[in-house]
């Protein structure tokens, strides 16, 4: 089945993660891109009625050794497991983590393909938040009025934000949401926290 049974237990809470995150963080671009996909995971959680504290969380954290890790992306979720152990988050949540990393060439996983409602909503959730941010800059309004359609527009056209993957963002459909839709999921959630991360 798609969505394995998971204990949703959280063993820190959302103002404890943030500080854990900053302790691994010191670029503001980064420390954007967690909070972005957090907002992301909510509001799909929300849309799909699921638990948006635990969504939130790993949306907040799915990057938490990228820093440490910069100088060799190869390495990317190979220091996570380790970090969110200490913190007390079991199997189920570390595994979620390091599936947003399926596919490319970090911690062995180019191979690896993701099958779990879960892995899919992280996945196109953290990768949608790079086109939203990069059109959103560009825009005189910045987020205020982006639109599906300018959305759209960006993400055929490869050569724009090409590091984000496209296929990755339409993982969204694995979770029974058009595109259009998450898009406007990922627009809406991303515009209630423009303030705090330089959308405004």
């Amino acid at each position: 089945p798609l969505s394995k049974k998971i204990k949703e237990k959280l063993p820190i809470t959302r103002e404890e993660a943030l500080a854990f995150i900053k302790e691994y963080t010191k670029k503001e671009a980064n420390l954007n891109h967690y909070l972005e996909s957090e907002a992301v995971m909510r509001g799909l959680a929300r849309h799909l009625g699921k638990n948006e504290e635990y969504w939130g969380m790993l949306g907040l954290l799915h990057d938490i050794d990228w820093e440490i890790t910069e100088y060799d992306s190869t390495l990317h979720l190979t220091k996570a497991p380790e970090l969110l152990q200490e913190k007390g988050f079991d199997e189920d949540f570390i595994n979620i983590i390091l599936s947003h990393g399926y596919g490319f060439d970090c911690a062995g996983f180019k191979d690896m393909k993701r099958s779990q409602e879960l892995e899919h909503a992280l996945a196109c959730s953290e990768t949608v938040t790079g086109l939203i941010y990069s059109t959103a800059l560009m825009r005189p309004n910045k987020i205020a009025d982006l639109e599906v359609k300018s959305l759209k527009k960006k993400m055929k056209d490869k050569k724009f934000a090409a590091n984000v993957d496209r296929d990755v963002i339409k993982e969204c459909e694995k979770l029974g949401i058009s595109l259009d839709e998450f898009l406007q999921i990922a627009i809406d959630s991303i515009k209630e926290i423009a303030g705090e991360i330089g959308l405004a």
